[in-house]
């Protein structure tokens, strides 16, 4: 009798640290990169837009510290380029050429990490003077 009650608590037990097991993983896999994050939402900016052509990352600002709480508003900021393919294109624009001497949009706003909640609210303004240089010298990988 004892040791079927031995073994009813170690069955018990067993089962415990497989659920846990299972539950750990998956909450762990809600949370997404800074940069995957800001990728997610530019996807949904360049489907939203008016504009003819698809707009791609060119520059991403560091990450804020990381604070633990992936479902927390966390800021960011990026820049953007027009790229030369269509918005109605199926093609990533991670796949796309940049347009030479286009648009570069200066974008800041807030995000979450939580895959679950898919939160963002971001601006992108068309970028003037020294910050479109800048962002066309560093296209060309610090070239003249």
């Amino acid at each position: 009798m004892e040791t079927q009650r031995a073994s009813l608590a170690l069955w018990r037990w067993s089962l415990w640290l497989l659920l846990l097991g299972l539950v750990v993983p998956s909450a762990s896999a809600r949370a997404l990169s800074y940069k995957e994050v800001v990728i997610r939402a530019l996807d949904q900016l360049n489907q939203r837009s008016s504009e003819a052509n698809l707009y791609r990352l060119l520059v991403l600002d560091p990450p804020p510290r990381p604070d633990g709480d992936p479902g927390t508003l966390k800021p960011v900021s990026f820049t953007v380029k027009e790229t030369v393919c269509p918005r109605t294109t199926q093609q990533p624009p991670e796949q796309c050429d940049f347009k030479e001497n286009q648009l570069v949009k200066e974008c800041a706003g807030t995000v979450t990490l939580d895959q679950s909640k898919d939160q963002f609210d971001i601006n992108c303004n068309e970028s003037v003077g020294l910050f479109r240089w800048l962002g066309d010298f560093l296209q060309r990988g610090g070239r003249r």
